[in-house]
């Protein structure tokens, strides 16, 4: 399961490079007409590569996998898949309302989906376990999701609002969180 996670998650970032527009000048004011791709493209890259770490780190919690557990990692994968497009349609709308609603959806909904994963995990492993014990009352991962709804509504009113309150949301999983890797002795 860490396997096939990881290779999703590497051809996600694959596609996103690809999508990546480059200027059609040598000079360096012709960044200017890319810059909504490029900070589409590192917001994504920043998620992705939280979504990897914790995921990571996760699975190194768990000692046995089942069917539950497989079809809740396959729906965060899956809401993941879509940060791609929704960073494509972002950034090549130069963020206009209904792209940034459909990025924020997509981050709402991988929270979410992890968020499931994490809380499958636990039931299938007991509370006691492992990761159990590691993530205790895991307050990003329940807030997160609220911060999600909140750059959704702001997108009605100002989607660069809404992106900049994606940004704090990914700027808060930056700071790391050391239970986990307290717990496995690392």
């Amino acid at each position: 399961m860490e396997a096939y996670s990881d290779a999703v998650i590497a051809i996600l970032i694959t596609i996103m490079v690809l999508e990546l527009k480059v200027p059609h000048s040598a000079e360096l004011h012709a960044l200017i007409e890319v810059w909504p791709h490029l900070l589409s493209y590192v917001l994504s890259f920043v998620y992705l590569a939280i979504y990897w770490n914790n995921h990571h780190h996760m699975l190194h919690m768990v000692d046995r996998v089942n069917g539950g557990i497989l079809w809740a990692n396959n729906l965060l994968l899956f809401w993941l898949s879509l940060v791609p497009f929704a960073t494509a349609w972002s950034g090549e709308s130069g963020f206009a309302q209904w792209p940034v609603i459909a990025y924020s959806v997509v981050l709402l909904c991988a929270g979410v989906s992890y968020y499931i994963l994490q809380t499958v995990i636990i039931r299938s492993q007991g509370p006691d376990s492992k990761l159990g014990r590691a993530v205790g009352g895991d307050w990003k991962g329940r807030y997160s999701p609220a911060i999600y709804a909140v750059a959704i509504g702001s997108a009605f009113l100002s989607p660069i609002i809404a992106m900049c309150i994606l940004w704090l949301a990914a700027a808060i999983w930056l700071v790391p969180d050391r239970r986990i890797e307290k717990m496995l002795g690392d």
